[in-house]
C-alpha cells in the first residue's frame, strides 16, 4: 500500500510538470523559437552619429581577435570606437593601440577611468567614463559592446538601421558564445534557452509589456534614452547590468528590443566546467535579488519541471506503473522539444535535448552555490574583484 501510494504521488507530480510544460510551450511567450533576429529595416537617409564604448579589463588574449572587428566596421556615418581599460594588468591598452595602429579604420581612444568608487561595479564605471568621453561627440547611439564580443563588418549599421526604423532606444542582439569543449556543447545552448525563458525575446520589443532584458555584450543605446534613464549611474551597482540598463531605459518610457544574433560572437571559451560555473554562479543570486524566498521557489521549481519527468520514468518503470512512465516520458519529450531549436541555432547535435534534466541538475546546483557564496560574503566574484551585497551599497545623495 505505501508503494502504490508513493508510485501514485510520483504520478500526480509528473502530471502537474506536464502541464506546466504545456504551459510553458504555449503560455510563455513562445521563448522556445529562435527566430528572433534584427526586425525589419530600412537605411536611413542620413545615418546618425555612434560611438561604441567597450569596457576592458585584461582581456589581451581576446582582443586581437575582437577589436579589430569594431575599427572594421562598415558605417556610412561617423563612427568611433573608446575603449575603457578598467585596471588591466596584462596590457590591454597597450595592446588597443598597437592593434589600431596595425588595422587603421575607425578612430580609437583608449581611457582610463582608475579604481571604481564603493557603490560601482567595474564594468559600469568604465561604461560611465567612456560615456562620457563619448558625450564630447554628441553621438545620437552608443553602441556598448564587450571585448570579448567579434563583430561582422555590416553590424553596426544593421543595428542603427532596426534602431531607427522601429523606433527603439534599445537595440540588443545575444551574441552566440562560443561551442567548442565538451562542457560548452553542454551547458552553453542551455543557458540562452534559460534566459530566453525567463525573459521572451518576443514580449520585450512588444509595446506596453513589462518584460525588459538586454545581452550585454552588444547594446545599441540612444543617448537621449541613457540620459532620461540616467545610464550607467541608476544602475551602478548592477551585477546583471544588461537586464538593469533594459529595466532603467523601460522605466523611463523608452522600446527595447533583444533578438538573437546572427554574426555577432563571443570568442571567448569556457573550456572547463568550473569556468563555466563560476560565469554563472557569479550573478545567479542576484538574478533571484537576493531573495532566499525566491531560491527555495526556484529551487523547488526546478526539480518540479525539470527532473521530476525522468525520475517518473525510472522509478515508473522500475515499480511496473504505466502511468508513471507515460506522463513523465510525455513531460520529458515536451522539455526536449522545447530545447531543439537553440540547439539547432547553435548548430548542434539534437540528442543533448534528451540530456536537458542533467544540465539544469547543474544550473540548480550553480545557483545554490551563488546563494551560499554570498552567505559567506563573497559576493558576486569576478576576475579579482568582489562586489557588496545591494543592501551594503550606499544610496546616492
Amino acid at each position: 500500500m505505501g508503494q502504490t501510494a508513493r508510485v501514485s504521488a510520483l504520478v500526480w507530480t509528473a502530471a502537474v510538470s506536464l502541464a506546466a510544460w504545456l504551459w510553458l510551450l504555449l503560455g510563455q511567450g513562445f521563448f522556445w523559437r529562435t527566430d528572433v533576429r534584427l526586425p525589419p529595416r530600412r537605411e536611413p537617409e542620413a545615418w546618425p552619429d555612434v560611438c561604441v564604448v567597450v569596457p576592458a579589463r585584461d582581456e589581451a588574449a581576446v582582443l586581437p581577435a575582437t577589436l579589430p572587428s569594431l575599427l572594421a566596421q562598415d558605417y556610412p556615418g561617423r563612427a568611433e570606437v573608446f575603449l575603457v581599460d578598467d585596471g588591466s594588468a596584462d596590457g590591454t591598452a597597450d595592446l588597443a593601440r598597437e592593434l589600431a595602429r596595425r588595422h587603421g579604420g575607425l578612430p580609437l581612444t583608449v581611457g582610463s577611468p582608475g579604481e571604481p568608487p564603493e557603490g560601482w561595479t567595474g564594468k559600469l564605471w568604465a561604461v560611465r567614463h567612456g560615456i562620457g568621453l563619448a558625450r564630447a561627440r554628441a553621438p545620437e547611439f552608443l553602441l556598448l559592446t564587450d571585448a570579448d564580443i567579434a563583430h561582422a563588418p555590416d553590424s553596426l549599421r544593421q543595428l542603427v538601421a532596426a534602431a531607427r526604423t522601429g523606433g527603439f532606444d534599445v537595440v540588443s542582439q545575444m551574441a552566440r558564445l562560443r561551442v567548442e569543449s565538451t562542457w560548452e556543447r553542454l551547458v552553453v545552448p542551455a543557458f540562452v534557452y534559460f534566459f530566453a525563458q525567463l525573459y521572451p525575446f518576443r514580449r520585450i520589443g512588444k509595446k506596453g509589456t513589462r518584460t525588459a532584458a538586454a545581452a550585454g555584450g552588444c547594446v545599441l543605446l540612444r543617448a537621449e534614452a541613457a540620459e532620461r534613464a540616467r545610464i550607467p549611474e541608476s544602475i551602478r551597482h548592477a551585477v546583471i547590468d544588461d537586464v538593469a540598463l533594459a529595466r532603467a531605459v523601460k522605466r523611463a518610457g523608452g522600446r527595447v528590443w533583444l533578438g538573437l544574433a546572427d554574426r555577432v560572437d563571443s570568442v571567448r571559451p569556457y573550456p572547463r566546467l568550473r569556468d563555466l560555473w563560476r560565469m554563472v554562479s557569479r550573478s545567479a543570486y542576484a538574478q533571484l535579488r537576493h531573495n532566499p524566498v525566491v531560491l527555495a521557489g526556484t529551487v523547488a521549481g526546478l526539480v518540479l519541471v525539470y527532473l521530476v519527468p525522468p525520475v517518473a520514468v525510472g522509478v515508473g518503470g522500475a515499480a511496473g506503473s504505466a502511468a508513471a512512465v507515460v506522463v513523465g516520458a510525455g513531460a520529458w519529450l515536451v522539455m526536449a522539444g522545447t530545447y531543439v531549436p537553440m540547439l539547432r541555432y547553435y548548430r548542434q547535435p539534437l540528442w543533448p535535448a534528451l540530456l536537458l534534466p542533467f544540465t539544469a541538475a547543474l544550473y540548480l546546483m550553480m545557483t545554490v552555490d551563488s546563494a551560499v557564496r554570498h552567505y559567506q560574503g563573497r559576493g558576486a566574484a569576478w576576475k579579482g574583484r568582489t562586489y557588496a551585497r545591494p543592501d551594503a551599497v550606499p544610496d546616492e545623495g
